[in-house]
């Protein structure tokens, strides 16, 4: 007969319980250490203890390196995963925030390997994102926080996103062609804010703050009805503010 608790209880697999064990016991050893040494730390048998490390050896979470284990790349490759989605959890928390404080969307973007990435955005009912008209990277040069990444580029890294993405009109006030855009780019101020009104969607103005950390072109943005845009740039001066501030403390530094 089958209890209420037994029904309740998992399956556990016992050889993936004692892999685990394994590659725990190898992530506490930076400098590696030997099959006796791992199997006695985690209380198996020698020989299974072998079966298992030469096992996770073949799938690649375990290197062996004179007479010792290491983690290998696939180990190595879960632990930048798990690293990745804590820094996405820390920028949504800190955009989220910003949001709340201003009472306007806030956006993060970052130009990674060549390519634009809008990374997340923060809005909620009471302050709506404004709706993509088309692909992010393909209307840089319509938006704030595109055009402010395209700021902190070297020229010929400009001239290459806009080889690849062409200028091209998406309201009566969007730059016209490619000229105009770089001329108004080569403008700026280093790290001065970007301001688009109606560029890139009619009844929308927007801004963007550049953020720089070691190699790295970011841009925090944030959106406003054109009917309120008067609102824009004290709410762009508090960005900048905002953004210092999280750059002193390194939140939003270890999240980029």
């Amino acid at each position: 007969m089958v209890t209420a608790t037994s029904a309740a209880a998992p399956t556990l697999i016992g050889s993936v319980r004692r892999a685990l064990r394994l590659l725990e016991s190898v992530g506490s050893h930076p400098d590696g250490a030997t099959a006796k040494q791992l199997a006695r730390e985690t209380g198996l048998a020698l020989p299974t203890a072998y079966h298992l490390l030469r096992t996770l050896t073949y799938e690649g979470y375990l290197r062996r390196e004179r007479g010792v284990f290491v983690l290998g790349d696939a180990a190595q490759r879960l632990v930048h995963a798990g690293a990745v989605r804590s820094r996405r959890s820390t920028l949504t928390e800190v955009l989220a925030r910003l949001r709340d404080a201003m009472g306007v969307p806030v956006y993060f973007a970052v130009y990674d390997e060549g390519e634009m990435d809008l990374v997340s955005v923060a809005d909620s009912p009471a302050c709506p994102a404004v709706v993509a008209r088309a692909d992010f990277r393909a209307t840089a040069h319509a938006h704030a926080i595109g055009q402010c990444l395209l700021s902190q580029l070297d020229e010929a890294s400009r001239r290459d996103h806009l080889d690849r993405y062409p200028v091209r009109p998406l309201t009566p006030y969007s730059v016209t062609d490619r000229s105009t855009l770089l001329e108004r780019l080569a403008s700026l101020g280093r790290m001065e804010p970007v301001v688009s009104r109606q560029e890139y969607r009619l009844g929308t103005v927007c801004a963007a703050v550049p953020v720089t950390v070691g190699s790295t072109a970011a841009a925090v943005a944030i959106s406003i009805p054109v009917c309120q845009q008067e609102r824009l740039l004290p709410a762009v001066e508090r960005l900048r503010r905002e953004i210092g501030s999280l750059l002193t403390s390194q939140i939003l530094s270890i999240s980029i």
